[in-house]
């Protein structure tokens, strides 16, 4: 039987609750939809970091940040799982955003057309001119950046949320989605081709073009989940979190820390339509496919790096264990796979990266931490994983702990911060949304014991990890 081409659509902060065909009408993602529709979705798959270059770095090559020694952005990684499927004879092509460090690293791709951050004019970012820079100098255009944002004088007041305003096929998630489809139209190759596409959006600033954010204007939308009880009750190192973004615009995103109603909403709404916008991408991606006369052989796989707290628990964009930060979606669509198939279970987002080299007749490494769901995805028994862990480390924003840690089960919540004794604990059964912090209980409580036991499996998880990846990670740095 001959091998699948493989295409790896990769959104950037797309929050698990913005696909429509998964209970979620506030968003309007109708090829999303057909990809649930026709594919198998894991509805509770999380992150192993909240933030762009660990959670990619630990998808790519299939280990925990703290095993390969990407715990922040900017650390580097140059090795990938990729460069075993370029070994085997696919055609390996990256079209966006992919966050490796350096920037263009091959990683195994055969071909690289990078596009970055929407927004990187920032003094401590390193200088770097990826190919959609160069696609707006060609056109004469100044770059949208928090620069130039703030000379609107209601810059303050936006949370990051702003309409277009240069020609459509200059924005970045379209020029990523045109490109990806250029090659799908010309590449002469016969080869099996694996395409990474790396949409940069809806990574803030939030910026989807007019048509798109039209349908949003007077829609009703979920507002920030947050109350003063659950401000109060977090931890240090997520108040200096919130302070931090308060006081620096990151990514062009003024954070108040009290927005009305009318400003969180109109944030949400340039996000919808950013991610409608993308979604639409999607949608001509299926018609490349077509015209290719492989959308029959192609598997498609959907994800996103981390995802986006929008104001919820009082926080701007990730860096934090919250629902919205630590879990995306994640599909997988193409030949054998079961269709209009949801599974529940706990997923680790990096465990796509195994399944993709199944997928292709590869054998993953043994010293992979990723596990494959191929077998989930052939309707075979499958149980998902016992917990689901992320964790993060100390950057430019993340200035109030050495190192964060999340692990979850099926029912409760525990994040650790390494140098201190406050920390999170939340029942996910009772308190879905994660308002009431039942870390200090202390009484003989199931509480105190999930928390207890909790600890001891954070503790475990690591002795392990350290063994089964003894002198693997810097192998693949």
């Amino acid at each position: 039987m001959p091998r699948p081409n493989i295409v790896f659509v990769i959104t950037d902060q797309q929050r698990y609750d913005t696909i429509a065909a998964l209970g979620h009408g506030h968003v309007d993602t109708p090829n999303l939809d057909r990809l649930v529709a026709e594919g198998t979705t894991f509805t509770h798959t999380y992150v192993s970091a909240p933030s762009c270059s660990p959670s990619r770095a630990s998808l790519f090559t299939g280990l925990y940040p703290h095993s390969l020694g990407v715990l922040r952005n900017e650390e580097t990684w140059r090795h990938s799982w990729v460069e075993s499927l370029a070994a085997s004879g696919y055609h390996c092509v990256n079209v966006g955003k992919m966050h490796t460090h350096p920037w263009e690293t091959a990683m195994g791709f055969h071909e690289r057309t990078v596009v970055e951050n929407k927004d990187r004019d920032h003094p401590d970012v390193p200088f770097f001119h990826d190919q959609w820079d160069k696609a707006l100098w060609v056109r004469g255009e100044r770059k949208p950046t928090r620069v130039t944002y703030r000379e609107r004088a209601d810059y303050a007041d936006r949370l990051g949320a702003f309409a277009w305003e240069l020609d459509e096929d200059l924005h970045s998630d379209v020029f990523v989605g045109a490109h990806a489809r250029w090659w799908l139209d010309t590449y002469p190759g016969t080869e099996p081709f694996f395409l990474q596409i790396g949409f940069p959006g809806p990574h803030p600033p939030y910026d989807p073009v007019p048509r798109h954010l039209d349908r949003y204007r007077d829609r009703d939308v979920p507002l920030p989940t947050v109350d003063e009880e659950d401000l109060a009750g977090q931890p240090d190192a997520l108040r200096e979190l919130r302070e931090h973004h308060q006081a620096n615009d990151h990514d062009a995103i003024v954070h108040l820390a009290r927005p009305t109603a009318a400003q969180s909403a109109r944030q949400r709404r340039h996000y919808y339509a950013n991610i409608t916008m993308i979604d639409e991408q999607i949608g001509l991606l299926f018609d490349a496919l077509e015209r290719r006369g492989v959308a029959e052989d192609t598997v498609i796989v959907f994800t996103a790096d981390h995802g986006d707290c929008l104001g919820d628990h009082g926080h701007s964009q990730k860096w934090t264990m919250y629902e919205p930060s630590v879990r995306v979606p994640a599909i997988v669509r193409g030949p054998g796979i079961v269709a209009g198939q949801r599974i529940d279970a706990l997923t680790a987002m990096m465990d796509l990266g195994p399944t993709v080299l199944e997928l292709a007749d590869l054998e993953p490494p043994q010293w992979m931490e990723a596990r494959s769901l191929l077998p989930a995805l052939h309707g075979e028994p499958w149980q998902g994983r016992q917990y689901a862990f992320s964790e993060h480390a100390r950057d430019m924003i993340l200035t109030g702990t050495e190192l964060m840690t999340m692990v979850r089960d099926e029912r409760w919540k525990l994040v650790e911060f390494v140098d201190s004794d406050q920390g999170q604990l939340f029942d996910l059964a009772a308190d879905p949304h994660e308002m009431r912090n039942l870390w200090s209980t202390r009484e003989d409580t199931e509480a105190a014991k999930a928390r207890a036991h909790l600890l001891g499996v954070l503790a475990r998880w690591r002795a392990r990890s350290a063994l089964h990846t003894a002198d693997r990670g810097r192998e693949h740095r």
